[in-house]
């Protein structure tokens, strides 16, 4: 499929609207003439709406300029990806193609036509000095069919007028420029994400004006002293099971967003993922007293096996990339041989390799099971003997509890006395127990305030310093390995010998900085964990 970023905003004109002149918009140059098209499309999703609920449209249009299936994906802000694949032969159901992409999200459920649409549509292209299109305006005539979700249901038919600005080759300030022109003409701004959520509105109510509300807040600003008290407040009213809860759900939207970026390409997405695993594991790890262990443990470990999955691509790249920015640090009379080409064609292979293995593991049925298993957990979540109990002491036993597992690891990495971490170090076991910490602080902290939110940011020092170290674990093999091949291939491994030794250094010194900030982390850990 190829795509684009589709930035757009709509209103709703009033009784009478008529599109102003949108020559006098500052940046405009000119407009060109209105051309109307007519456009027809059947859009697809589950019987529950998992797509429209993830705020993902797939349809497939015929009339306009682009014919074809589209599938719409989030982005930031107003933005939205647009992703296009051939109409082709007219079919009942989505090609395999179309679909892939969000496999994470219907995975074995049947996908079906849900709604119609019929928009009688007036373009209207706006121009800069050099003929570029710049925006267009599109005057839309809609007649939305909604089918009936049941065989013997009625359809419901919704009719509607409304006016999209999208940016063709325009920045977002002469969006906003066109925006404010039609809205002073006599529109609205809608409350409508979609044409697609206006029709299915009664089966939707979660799209309601509050998910646009939504997206504007995402570019403002978050915080402010007032709401954090108000959202703590509120907070500390709360069970242990409403805190576990909201923080358990947030990471599996976040796991879910992070399936959506690695099946799209997106360069992130398996760190994401990988982080929204271990953040999943570690709360189901951590608050067992809330959530029965025997319903969660077996998700943990199918976690732990997405995570591993996933870690060769993920390492690879990270250890790839610093000995590169390494190689070039060093004075040229340093640099031996094919270093860096060798360097370039190991990071394509591995980055292709990668995506490979990424995507046969999120295609595995395995997979699949793990993404249902955590939505069954949320939808009837196996309640344990501390849930009802009042969020804040269950809380603070928690990060007792993860804090006194750091401090084990901590002695046990104490009496090695190592000087330089490898795979199966001490420090690296004290480096995982550090982020069950900090995962655990992160769900405190909107009850327990600023303690949890000073123990989170100790663990995030120790993860720094310790995660630093352990990423010379794969750097170093990764020398090993390269100059072995260049000497097999007769090249000089002067290079790869010095920039092994300078990586054994850099882990040195990041167990010896770990070893200094160690002694302050205790008075954080004791202030979390008393409060």
């Amino acid at each position: 499929m190829v795509g684009h970023v589709e930035i757009e905003r709509k209103v709703e004109p009033g009784p009478g609207f008529v599109l102003p002149d949108l020559s006098t918009v500052e940046g405009v140059s000119a407009v060109g003439e209105p051309v109307e098209h007519h456009l027809a499309a059947t859009y697809f999703d589950t019987a529950d709406l998992r797509l429209a609920r993830a705020r993902i449209t797939l349809r497939r249009r015929t009339g306009g300029t682009d014919a074809g299936w589209h599938l719409k994906l989030p982005a930031e802000g107003f933005a939205r990806q647009e992703r296009h694949h051939p109409l082709g032969p007219r079919r009942a159901l989505p090609p395999k193609a179309v679909l892939e992409p969000v496999l994470g999200i219907v995975r074995s459920v049947p996908v079906g036509a849900v709604a119609t649409l019929d928009t009688t549509r007036v373009v209207t292209t706006v121009l800069g000095e050099d003929g570029r299109v710049l925006a267009e305006v599109a005057d839309d005539t809609v007649v939305g069919t909604a089918l009936p979700a049941d065989p013997e249901g009625a359809a419901t038919v919704t009719s509607w007028r409304e006016v999209e600005v999208e940016l063709v080759d325009g920045d977002e300030a002469l969006l906003d420029a066109l925006v404010a022109a039609v809205v002073d003409a006599g529109a609205e701004p809608s409350d409508s994400p979609s044409k697609l959520a206006r029709v299915l509105a009664d089966r939707l109510p979660a799209l309601s004006p509050s998910a646009t509300a939504k997206e504007s807040g995402k570019r403002a600003k978050k915080g402010g002293k007032k709401k954090a008290k108000a959202a703590a407040s509120a907070s500390a009213a709360s069970t242990a099971a409403d805190v576990v809860l909201t923080a358990l759900r947030a990471q599996v939207e976040a796991l879910q967003a992070a399936d959506l970026l690695v099946r799209t390409g997106h360069p992130d997405g398996v760190h994401d993922l990988r982080v929204a695993c271990r953040r999943i594991r570690s709360i189901l790890a951590a608050f067992r007293p809330v959530l029965e262990r025997e319903a969660t443990d077996p998700l943990r470990e199918e976690l732990r096996w997405v995570g591993a999955a996933l870690s060769a691509a993920r390492d690879g790249e990270v250890a790839l990339a610093h000995l590169r920015a390494l190689v070039d640090a060093q004075p040229l009379e340093q640099v031996r041989g094919p270093v860096v080409a060798r360097l370039q064609t190991a990071a394509v292979q591995d980055a292709e390799a990668g995506r490979r293995k990424a995507l046969r593991t999120l295609a595995d049925r395995r997979y699949l099971a793990v993404l249902d298993a955590l939505d069954a957990l949320l939808a009837e979540p196996p309640l344990a003997a501390a849930a009802g109990e009042p969020a804040g002491p269950v809380l603070a036993r928690a990060i007792r509890g993860s804090g006194k597992r750091l401090a084990e690891r901590i002695a046990a990495a104490r009496a090695d006395e190592e000087e330089i971490p490898h795979e199966d170090s001490a420090l690296h076991e004290v480096r995982k127990a550090a982020k069950r910490v900090r995962y655990t602080a992160e769900v405190a902290v909107p009850v327990l305030g600023d303690p949890a939110r000073a123990l989170m940011t100790a663990m995030e020092g120790v993860q720094e310093v310790l995660g630093a170290a352990q990423d010379t674990v794969a750097t170093r093999d990764r020398c090993l390995r390269l100059g072995r091949a260049a000497g097999a291939a007769g090249e000089s491994t002067w290079t790869w010998g010095r920039i092994h030794a300078l990586e054994e250094g850099r882990a040195a010194a990041c167990a010896a900085a770990f070893w200094r900030l160690e002694p302050g982390l205790r008075p954080v850990l004791r202030a979390a964990a008393t409060t």
